[in-house]
Formats: C-alpha cells, sequence, structure tokens
C-alpha cells in the first residue's frame, strides 16, 4: 500500500514532460489542482525536443508545427490551444513556410499554407481527377476528428480516397505527407487520423518559431511553473500503483512514492499499462513499430543559394508509397523528408539563422539499431548518413560540397527521448480516442490518445485534461 508522505499527495500525477504532459498541467494548475508532471529524461520534450552539440543547437522532431493560424484567428486547433491555456501570439510567434513539395518520380505538387495552391496544383497535374479531389475535401469537412466516437475513424483511408480519386498515383503522393507526418499503422491510414492530418498540412500548413522547439518548451513550462505545477526530471515512473480497482499513486525508479487522486499518462497505451501492477501480461505486438533516422548537415550557406527554396520535400523514388519499417535493414531511404529550418518568412528583426540545415528523414528499423555492438553504431551512423544524402539529392539540388558539420540520431535516440516501445515515432497503430484505459482514474493523453505532431500533442493534452480530469 502506498501511503502519502506529507505533501507527496497531488490531485493529478502525470507521465511525461512532452507537449501533451506539459499542456494537460497548464490546464489543470489554471483550476488550482496540485499537478506534478514526472519525466523519466533529463530534459523536456519528449520526441519534440533539443539536444546542444558542438555549440550549436539541433532540433529533435520539429520540422514544422502545423495547423498553422495568422494571429487573431478564431478557428482551428492553434486558435483553441492559445486561449485554453491563456497564451498570446507572440508565445509562438510562428513564421510561415515559404513552400513544400511532393516530389514522385516525374511528378510534382507544390503546397503552402494557402489551400488554392495544392487545388490547383491538382487541377494542372491531374486534371482528371480534380472534382474527385474537391470531393474528397469536402467529405473531410464532413467529418469531426473532436468526436472520438464516430465510427468513420478507422474507415481505410485508402478506400475512402478511392471513393473519390481514380488515379492511383495522386492517392500515393495525398497520402505521402499525411503519413510521414502522423501516422503509426503501416500501409494504410484510419481516415480519422487522415481527416486531421489533411486539415493540419494541407488545409492550414506549416510554421515554425525562429527559435525552434525551445522557445515552445521554455514558455510551456513558465507557464506551468509560473501557477504551481511541480515539474520532476530523471523522475522515471517504475510503477502505477492499483488498490481496489484504482490507481492510487505511483513509484518511481529511486523508490519515491506519489499518490494522486488520478494519473493523465502521455507514456503511450501499451508503455502504460505496463506500468500498472494489476496487469500481468501485456499485449506488447500492439506497440507502433515506425521509427526514424534523421540526417543534419550544417552548410556554410544558406540552402536558397544553391537553389533548394523548399520548406519541406516529401519525396518518394516510385509510384508506390512505401510506408513500412524495413524488416531486414537499418534504414530505408526509398522514401523520406527533406526539410530545411531556413526556408521561413522569419520577421525581419530576426533576420537569417546562423547556419545553412538540411535535415533528412527516412524509415528505420529499431531493433537492429539497438543490436549492433557499440563500436558499429557509430560506422553504422556514417553510413545511413551518407545514404540518405545519396537518396534525397535525386529530389533536390545536390548541397554535399557545402557541408561543414553533421549529425545523425536513430531509433535508439528516439527511444530514449521517448521511451516508447520500438522508437515508435506515433506511437501504436491503435488509438485510444477518449483516452480512458481499464482503470476509472487512469488517462492517456499524446501520440496514442490520437492527435500527433506539435498542435495536436497541446491539444490532446487539453481535451483529456478539460474532459477527465476538470469535470465532477
Amino acid at each position: 500500500m502506498i501511503e502519502s508522505a506529507g505533501n507527496q499527495h497531488y490531485d493529478t500525477i502525470i507521465i511525461g514532460a512532452g507537449m501533451s504532459g506539459l499542456a494537460a498541467g497548464i490546464r489543470l494548475a489554471h483550476y488550482d489542482q496540485r499537478v506534478c508532471i514526472l519525466e523519466r529524461h533529463y530534459t523536456i520534450g519528449g520526441l519534440n525536443s533539443f539536444y546542444r552539440m558542438g555549440g550549436r543547437d539541433y532540433d529533435v522532431g520539429l520540422h514544422a508545427m502545423t495547423n498553422f493560424a495568422r494571429k487573431g484567428s478564431k478557428k482551428g486547433p492553434l486558435a483553441k490551444l492559445i486561449r485554453q491555456l491563456r497564451f498570446s501570439w507572440e508565445d509562438f510567434k510562428l513564421a510561415e513556410q515559404v513552400g513544400s513539395s511532393i516530389r514522385f518520380p516525374g511528378v510534382s505538387l507544390d503546397f503552402s499554407n494557402d489551400a488554392e495552391l495544392l487545388e490547383n496544383e491538382v487541377a494542372e497535374r491531374f486534371p482528371t481527377q480534380i472534382d474527385g479531389y474537391r470531393s474528397l475535401c469536402q467529405s473531410l469537412l464532413d467529418y469531426s476528428d473532436m468526436d472520438g466516437g464516430d465510427e468513420r475513424f478507422m474507415r481505410s483511408a485508402r478506400d475512402v480516397m478511392g471513393e473519390h480519386l481514380s488515379d492511383p498515383l495522386l492517392i500515393e503522393m495525398l497520402l505521402c505527407p499525411l503519413m510521414w507526418y502522423g501516422n503509426a499503422r503501416e500501409d494504410d491510414m484510419d481516415f480519422g487520423q487522415f481527416c486531421i492530418m489533411f486539415r493540419a498540412c494541407y488545409l492550414e500548413g506549416f510554421g515554425r518559431p525562429f527559435k525552434g522547439v525551445r522557445v515552445i518548451l521554455k514558455n510551456l513550462v513558465r507557464k506551468f511553473r509560473g501557477l504551481g505545477g511541480e515539474l520532476k526530471l530523471r523522475s522515471g515512473v517504475s510503477k502505477i500503483h492499483v488498490e481496489n480497482g484504482r490507481a492510487v499513486g505511483v513509484v518511481l525508479d529511486n523508490g519515491t512514492e506519489l499518490t494522486a487522486n488520478r494519473i493523465l499518462s502521455s507514456a503511450g497505451n501499451v508503455e502504460t499499462m505496463r506500468l500498472c501492477d494489476d496487469i500481468t501480461e501485456v499485449e506488447v505486438a500492439k506497440a507502433g513499430k515506425l521509427s526514424f533516422i534523421e540526417s543534419i548537415s550544417i552548410l556554410d550557406r544558406m540552402p536558397k543559394s544553391f537553389g533548394f527554396d523548399r520548406t519541406i520535400v516529401f519525396y518518394n523514388d516510385s509510384d508506390t508509397f512505401h510506408w513500412k519499417r524495413p524488416d531486414d535493414a537499418l534504414c530505408d531511404a526509398r522514401t523520406g523528408v527533406i526539410c530545411s529550418p531556413n526556408n521561413y518568412i522569419y520577421e525581419p528583426d530576426e533576420g537569417e539563422l546562423p547556419d545553412g540545415v538540411i535535415r533528412i528523414t527516412t524509415l528505420a528499423n529499431h531493433d537492429q539499431w539497438c543490436a549492433l555492438p557499440e563500436d558499429h553504431y557509430a560506422a553504422e551512423k556514417v553510413r545511413q548518413y551518407d545514404a540518405a544524402v545519396n537518396s534525397s539529392v535525386r529530389f533536390m539540388p545536390d548541397f554535399r560540397q557545402y557541408v561543414v558539420d553533421t549529425d545523425v540520431f536513430t531509433p535508439k535516440t528516439i527511444r530514449r527521448f521517448t521511451w516508447h516501445d520500438n522508437g515508435a515515432v506515433y506511437g501504436a497503430p491503435d488509438k485510444q480516442l477518449d483516452g480512458t484505459t481499464h482503470l476509472p482514474n487512469v488517462f492517456l493523453c499524446g501520440t496514442d490518445q490520437g492527435f500527433v505532431g506539435i498542435v495536436g500533442a497541446i491539444v490532446s493534452g487539453i481535451s483529456m485534461a478539460n474532459r477527465h480530469c476538470l469535470m465532477p
């Protein structure tokens, strides 16, 4: 039995100091709850974090914030989170993307924060499909992703797209960015997740703070602590203790015991179930499999100077999009994401980023990376960096002669930042949309609740806090 040790009892304990956990903590602290956020890592952010090496800051995870909205907008997830967390627009100060592209062999579709651009691109390159594309967009507007009970969520996105579009290549191209930016299921996508990501990427678009993810995390932590919330780093949870069918508290890795009225976990569904001491066997097979490797190149010039003016390029080297964990290799560079944080429209007073940067993300096999002997790990990072760059320069100007520094992070890095099984970036394929678990006072937020990306994760934290921790 866990007994409360003086001031060690909380209204809500939140597991994980990622975007969703921090947002939930702020929301609850606004209502005078005593809240403690527990983070196993030495830093905050989870997947969307950062590290410093060689005098430079490197973002982990953030290519762009989806769901872009301009200052003063009343609609959309970004406007909602700013209202709910009582931030100002200046706290995020997002710069708009210059423009992004989907590139397959022989055909490219450009898109930006103006949804009309993609519609015009489809009309020009796939003229027989434009009516179907418009009817597909209308079907997305008719779907409410805020209602987790909508039975259409689990429909196959490919099946729904096939009801509107008859060109297989257009279907593959439209799916590519959406799967890359928010899909835990191999080969196909839940229609509900497709709707969320289609709006986030194509109808609303991309933005980025000038100084990257650090700005968002700094503001979230400042707000949370300013409201009296407690944040404990290097405080991993080893067990959720259950008595009489309810969670009564947690035990930390160092043996410290904390009690709470309820627990909100961003650790993932399978990972949270494993912590509960009333469960003896966890269905590990339900964990996600999709993990990434990212190659970062620091350049001696800005990307626009050698002809690369895209914010993000989503590429695939055949007419069929490859979205599956590579089973027999460390990585699969046939498809990838090329991002330059330089190619945003920053305010004149901010100037330019100090270095030119190209980030390339490809699919990777977590198990194979973790099985590498330590003396092989560094060598494989170099080899896979070369493979990613060789693949990417088929879809962008060759930048290799301008590289002055590099780094690579692998599924091992992602596992260290997130603790997700398999280094799964988007968690388990099957989402628990209402955030409930088998225990009446343990709830999920974050990727396994169903919303992904920075804005999605923050909205998830807010929504689950409102629904489960503030209701009578």
